[in-house]
């Protein structure tokens, strides 16, 4: 494994300015995730007040998408669910970048989450920053951003497979 780790450098290297790219937005998301973690955004209903007041500031359109927010999320016990849910799914993409592993599903996973924040959770000036990571996600997704200095390549290089 440690010779498929130096290998990556060689035969991988012009995904180099991606690593920095993976690495940075790793720390970023595992910040955040620590940040909600230590405080109180798991215990008290963060999650809640932020989608109600989106839900009064959002317009007549996404109509589906404001009624399974009103039904299934702002809930006394789902808001809770749907926060560890937040939390666990920053977590889990912190670690993934950080080491290069399963980059590709966990990307994917990523921009789903930066698009749903783009759409709600955004405050004024925010929407751009979350619509630039969904599509950072996305371009990891695309390139497999875990092959070069990551764990991907060790994978990629034993099974050709579509999520190495």
């Amino acid at each position: 494994m440690l010779v498929a780790f130096l290998e990556s450098f060689k035969y991988v290297g012009h995904l180099y300015p991606i690593v920095f790219l993976r690495v940075f937005i790793g720390w970023f998301y595992l910040g955040q995730a620590i940040k909600k973690y230590s405080g109180d955004y798991l215990f008290q209903p963060r999650l809640s007040e932020q989608l109600s007041e989106w839900l009064a500031k959002a317009g007549p359109s996404l109509v589906e998408y404001k009624a399974f927010i009103e039904e299934f999320v702002i809930p006394y016990p789902n808001w809770m669910v749907f926060s560890y849910g937040i939390t666990g799914i920053e977590f889990l993409v912190a670690i993934s970048y950080l080491a290069g592993f399963l980059v590709r599903p966990i990307a994917l996973l990523a921009a789903f989450l930066s698009f749903n924040m783009s759409i709600i959770m955004s405050g004024p000036g925010q929407e751009p920053f979350h619509l630039t990571l969904f599509v950072v996600h996305l371009v990891m997704a695309w390139l497999g951003g875990g092959r070069c200095f990551g764990l991907d390549y060790y994978f990629y290089k034993r099974q050709r497979g579509l999520w190495w």
